[in-house]
């Protein structure tokens, strides 16, 4: 542990921005982070446990949809998926208590990207969320205080960390949501309400607020708020007199949020829990000097980081994390119907898209045709995911191929007709028809077998 020691008259430009990422902060924003998250991490696993879909998800499935590139993870067999779990939530618990820390963020941050590679149809923005700042946390010192390695002398007590550490979660939290406010930023979201004028109605029988719910004008409300808020959100938690007040609306608009939207699951928690990392060091120092009864410390600072790693590193993760949601504007046509640069890219409830797919089962031998059920292969989840989102259609189109190779059919082509409706659009042709989809290979490249998006009533 060492001191930095900082003069009166600090540089200016980017040395004066390097100097100051290396600034000593208080850690308390950290530890309350670590705790928070962690904790947070253990109850979402056991429910999850819980509720059954740990065998729901990725045991009973015959066939997984991979992500391109990551063919090869597959899931383990029922006791080693339960014995994954249960490493996560010991992991989880860990990271919330301080304990053997620096051993179970790599744990929990490997186990919880995989378990999210297994299959496509589960992917949740909050889950990549989860992912990045678990990868973060691994190089943290979220640690070095209020810890049970703290008080077992596993490693050395600080109340001071250099401010980049404390300043990389705001960011990323702060890169949520911007891009969802700018994804917001939509002829379907801001002139005609959709979603919302979609969701909004079914939630009628809510008390006060239910019978104003199938208005027009409360789906504008709610879109033109939603917009709003995640556009701005970032920057009145980043200013000190605006804080507390922006704070209160993260809480009351993902308590909204998690009321009206229940199915989003723990993505309102996550974002409460984590966005307390903006309120300031004293806020922090103070409740946790409370609940911990630790009375002021000497100011000791944790700084183990050689700069001549550390500023690369920061920047290539900014610079991805700021570009990678960016990657749609190389694709044609409209993002929402062809998804491609969709995940990954902070858009978060921003379209009500649903489908129906019929494959067939063309024998280039013999020239029979046999119509595929889908319900044999995919569960009801998989199969309305599949439905919607081009490369699914097409990893389905090839385990179909590989599937009735094995049944004898000597060549088996595959070709779909799906229809799609987009935020209460008329239904109409997704996928072009005369495409044998098992020939097709996924890449970064533009779709050619989805047919041009047509923006009909």
């Amino acid at each position: 542990m060492t001191a930095i020691n900082f003069s009166s008259r600090q540089p200016s430009g980017i040395s004066g921005f390097l100097n100051s990422l290396m600034k000593p902060v208080a850690v308390a924003p950290l530890v309350t982070f670590r705790i928070g998250f962690g904790l947070l991490m253990f109850a979402s696993t056991i429910r999850f446990w819980l509720k059954g879909w740990i065998d729901a998800i990725y045991i009973q499935p015959k066939f997984h949809f991979t992500y391109w590139g990551f063919e090869w993870v597959r899931p383990l067999s029922t006791n080693g998926m339960q014995l994954v779990f249960l490493l996560l939530a010991l992991s989880a618990l860990c990271i919330g208590l301080g304990f053997l820390y620096r051993l179970a963020t790599p744990i929990f941050f490997l186990l919880f990207s995989y378990v999210e590679l297994i299959d496509v149809t589960t992917y949740l923005n909050h889950y990549y969320f989860v992912s990045l700042i678990a990868f973060l946390l691994i190089w943290l010192p979220a640690n070095c205080n209020y810890s049970l390695d703290v008080r077992l002398r596993l490693t050395p007590r600080s109340n001071r960390v250099p401010a980049w550490t404390v300043a990389i979660i705001r960011f990323q939290i702060a890169v949520v949501y911007v891009f969802a406010g700018l994804a917001k930023l939509d002829p379907d979201w801001l002139l005609q309400a959709q979603p919302m004028r979609i969701w909004l109605p079914s939630k009628s029988h809510l008390p006060v607020v239910g019978p104003y719910l199938h208005k027009e004008w409360a789906a504008y409300l709610f879109s033109w708020f939603g917009a709003a808020y995640d556009l701005l959100i970032a920057v009145f938690l980043l200013i000190r007199k605006t804080r507390p007040v922006a704070y209160g609306f993260v809480i009351l608009f993902h308590l909204a949020t998690a009321l009206f939207f229940p199915a989003i699951g723990i993505f309102p928690y996550v974002m409460i829990v984590s966005s307390l990392i903006f309120l300031s060091g004293d806020t922090h120092e103070k409740f946790l000097s409370k609940i911990f009864h630790r009375t002021p410390e000497p100011h000791v600072l944790w700084n183990k980081y050689s700069t001549a790693l550390l500023y690369p590193c920061l920047a290539i993760y900014v610079t991805f994390q700021v570009l990678f949601p960016l990657r749609f504007l190389f694709y044609p046509d409209r993002l929402f119907w062809t998804e491609q640069g969709f995940r990954f890219s902070w858009r978060v409830m921003l379209m009500e898209k649903s489908g129906i797919a019929y494959f067939r089962i063309h024998d280039a031998n013999t020239h029979a045709n046999t119509e595929v059920n889908n319900a044999e292969f995919l569960t009801p989840l998989q199969e309305k995911m599949m439905s919607t989102q081009p490369d699914l259609i097409v990893k389905y189109a090839h385990f179909l191929k590989k599937e009735f190779s094995k049944r004898g059919m000597k060549n088996p082509e595959v070709y779909a007709e799906v229809y799609v409706t987009l935020n209460g659009r008329r239904s109409t042709l997704f996928v072009d028809s005369s495409f044998n989809l098992a020939s097709v290979k996924l890449s970064w490249k533009p779709y050619s077998w989805i047919l041009p998006f047509k923006n009909q009533p």
